[in-house]
């Protein structure tokens, strides 16, 4: 092992540090490089951890390496300054955080190499050393459960090896940026959470996913984010390891190296919001605005609101155990909170994170906001006229708040290989998108994967990434060629030639609806029409309760005109009882984009049923000889 190792240089036929890496921990790779550090570590665990369990060890002394190596310079300044301001019996968290020139500090007087002295109370001075971080840094390593692995590790008789191993890595600042300690640990989070299952489906969000929705939040802002000195604000409700936040500071800094992006979220999952607080951390980032907890129940940030917003939430979720705080804050607070609009049914809460980001979008006076959410096929159309789910369709709708639902391909995501759809929604939708929603039908946009990972078999290249992006940022109607997937104009298509629809444009009313009930009238054993006794109904026809029936009205359709044109001939002792009419919006997806294949031509089937019975017949033949 080299034991001057520096993260971050660059070595011959490796520019790529990690990304090439066959990660398979079966044997230390001989270059000098990151990789073979790692699997030095993991060699040492090997039989004492399976190796998913890898990353409960390499990611948090990662990042325990990383802070000591940015505190090292100032360590003997902050130390001076708490005993100075212990004397004067003041707070010292001010001043030591000033001293230290980080949003962190310590107050040990030990470190990772005076660790490294004291072999026999390895376990006792390396708890002592932590206890000494700022409370941010400790709720770190407490969510990672890191004292368990430390205990875990001093009874495999580990923990001296491994700590060695990570007190003889260079992490300091001078040597990795940190945007190169970025790349690292997420390529890390990467590596690990392809190792478990688990982790990858529900915490992890696949990095091309990612980059296409960056991609659409930023297209229609290239011009201002390239401005000097642009500060705008990202927020993620469900952060996960910070993927989300990640590649959409990657993405604004390749742009605009002079931008800067603040960076807030919310995670429910203990281990998944320890692993994006310390990537946030290393990239210089204010961990305060990293919030544990669960974002429908408890926002962790009240009040805020933000430039941009990312959110893959679990999909087909229920929220029964969080029932009681959702309902009583819709029912308190209505359009004043987050839930006005209306709640979906308990077994699917995906809508409920549509409504949170909508609550977080900042005024359109103010720029307002756009974001992206995945969502599964649920939301488009669950959920007839009056329910909640419609109701919540209609208010964003109406509120002309969906810019466009882009279809990605099936095989997409680690635990789940059904349909998904990205939603961009913005309060400050551009002159061309006002009162329109795009539909996009990117499912055939992939390529397959060289090894699947859980329920991901497929993954978007780098040219499927910008061929979606510019069918959203063109924003208009497109037809393709099926054998070429080239586009038609509209006279070729005039001409008769094959198309199928990828991208339409849509009127937000059209998809909006009236279901009107109609009535019959009820009628005795002569076939007389019953006449209601009493109520408001008194002298008039008593409807027939068994022959209720319900029609969808299109909003952009005269309601008489439809009910004389598709029903009376049909019953023309019926009438609507508008008293029961409801509004409703669904979003028929696939009714969009489909293409009707006529039937093939019967003397082509026979054609082929005689070949097939001919060979059956020959076979048969064959056998009774």
């Amino acid at each position: 092992m080299h034991e001057d190792l520096q993260v971050g240089r660059r070595f011959p036929g490796n520019d790529r540090q990690l990304h090439d890496a066959p990660w398979n921990f079966e044997r230390p790779m001989s270059d000098p490089n990151l990789s073979s550090f790692i699997w030095s570590v993991a060699d040492l665990l090997r039989g004492d951890y399976k190796q998913s369990e890898y990353g409960k060890v390499i990611l948090p002394f990662t990042v325990l390496r990383r802070l000591d190596c940015v505190l090292e310079a100032t360590k003997p300044a902050v130390l001076a300054e708490l005993e100075k301001r212990e004397k004067a019996k003041l707070n010292p968290e001010p001043f030591l955080l000033r001293k230290s020139g980080q949003l962190f500090y310590n107050t040990s007087p030990l470190d990772m190499k005076r660790l490294m002295g004291d072999q026999d109370h390895i376990k006792e001075n390396l708890f002592a050393y932590m206890q000494g971080f700022s409370a941010a840094v400790r709720d770190i390593f407490e969510s990672f459960d890191f004292h368990t692995q430390i205990d875990r590790l001093a009874k495999s008789g580990l923990l001296y090896l491994v700590a060695e191993k990570f007190a003889n890595i260079d992490l300091h600042p001078e040597t990795v940026s940190n945007a190169q300690m970025g790349t690292v640990f997420e390529e890390l989070i990467r590596k690990f959470a392809e190792l478990s299952n688990e982790t990858a489906g529900e915490h992890f969000t696949p990095r091309e996913v990612i980059r296409l929705m960056v991609n659409l939040l930023f297209v229609e802002d290239d011009e201002a984010l390239t401005k000097p000195g642009v500060v705008r604000s990202l927020y993620d409700p469900t952060a996960g390891t910070g993927g989300m936040l990640s590649v959409a500071g990657e993405h604004l800094a390749s742009m605009n190296p002079d931008a800067r992006l603040v960076m807030y979220g919310q995670e429910l999952n203990a281990e998944s919001y320890a692993i994006c607080k310390g990537d946030m951390l290393i990239k210089g980032q204010d961990i305060a605005n990293i919030i544990f907890g669960n974002t429908l129940s408890n926002d962790g940030l009240p009040g805020k609101q933000f430039d941009y917003m990312l959110s893959n939430p679990p999909f087909g979720v229920e929220w029964k155990k969080i029932e009681k705080e959702v309902r009583k804050e819709a029912q308190q607070q209505g359009f004043n909170g987050r839930f006005g609009p209306g709640l979906p049914r308990v077994s699917d809460g995906s809508l409920l994170f549509l409504l949170h980001l909508i609550s977080k979008m900042r005024p359109a006076k103010d720029g307002g906001s756009r974001f992206g959410i995945v969502l599964n096929g649920s939301p488009l159309f669950t959920g007839g006229a009056g329910s909640g789910e419609s109701e919540i369709r209609r208010y964003v709708l109406e509120n002309d708040l969906v810019e466009a639902i882009i279809g990605l391909p099936t095989d997409m995501f680690y635990n789940t290989g059904i349909s998904t759809y990205v939603w961009i929604v913005s309060n400050r939708k551009p002159a061309h998108r006002k009162g329109k929603l795009q539909l996009i039908d990117a499912s055939v946009y992939w390529q397959k994967m060289r090894k699947s990972l859980g329920s991901k078999r497929k993954e978007l290249s780098p040219e499927h990434i910008e061929e979606i992006t510019r069918l959203f940022g063109e924003c208009k109607e497109v037809y393709v060629d099926p054998e070429t997937r080239k586009s038609l104009s509209r006279k070729a298509l005039a001409a008769g030639a094959p198309a199928v629809p990828i991208s339409r444009i849509f009127k937000n009313e059209a998809f909006g609806y009236r279901t009107i009930t109609v009535e019959r009238p009820l009628r005795d054993e002569a076939g007389n029409i019953v006449q209601a006794a009493k109520g408001k109904l008194k002298g008039k026809p008593q409807p027939d309760a068994n022959l209720r029936d319900t029609e969808n009205v299109p909003l952009g359709e005269d309601v008489e005109t439809y009910f004389k044109r598709e029903v009376l001939p049909h019953a023309p002792d019926a009438w609507i009882d508008h008293e029961k009419t409801k509004v409703g919006y669904e979003i028929p997806f696939n009714r969009h984009f489909y293409v009707f294949k006529p039937p093939r031509d019967l003397a082509e089937i026979d054609a082929e049923l005689k070949i097939v019975t001919d060979r059956i017949l020959t076979m048969i033949g064959g056998l009774t000889k």
